[in-house]
């Protein structure tokens, strides 16, 4: 079984650790985001809040990184700038891009899409 990384806006956290749940459920290893919903962080010093995000970014990285494949939950066509720079990071190490629906706005984007899969169990099938 393979292994993937989902990415996506934190307005979806719900639905991205329920698409999570389902892919672990059928045994597939899936490495989620923290999607910081915590609102302390803004109150932060700009330094600390700068090593803050750099943490979290680098973290998502090196799933990237691991895994075999990337996927972008982005209801309703919406890819943000941490999706974008995921998207980017995952293209040049060859990883495939695997996306709920096609980008919304930006074509630049949708070319790095290799796959639009519309539900955890159509994904499933790709990952067996």
């Amino acid at each position: 079984m393979k292994s993937v990384v989902l990415c996506g806006s934190r307005r979806y956290k719900k639905e991205v650790f329920e698409f999570a749940q389902k892919l672990e459920k059928r045994g597939i290893v899936v490495f989620k985001p923290i999607m910081n919903t915590n609102t302390k962080i803004s109150n932060l010093e700009e330094d600390l809040k700068r090593f803050a995000f750099l943490g979290l970014t680098w973290h998502h990285l090196e799933f990237i990184r691991k895994v075999d494949v990337v996927f972008i939950y982005n209801k309703d066509g919406y890819i943000g700038v941490s999706s974008t720079l995921e998207m980017g990071a995952a293209a040049v190490l060859g990883k495939p891009i695997y996306a709920l629906e096609k980008d919304s706005n930006e074509l630049s984007r949708n070319v790095l899409i290799d796959k639009v899969v519309g539900s955890a169990e159509e994904l499933i099938k790709y990952l067996k």
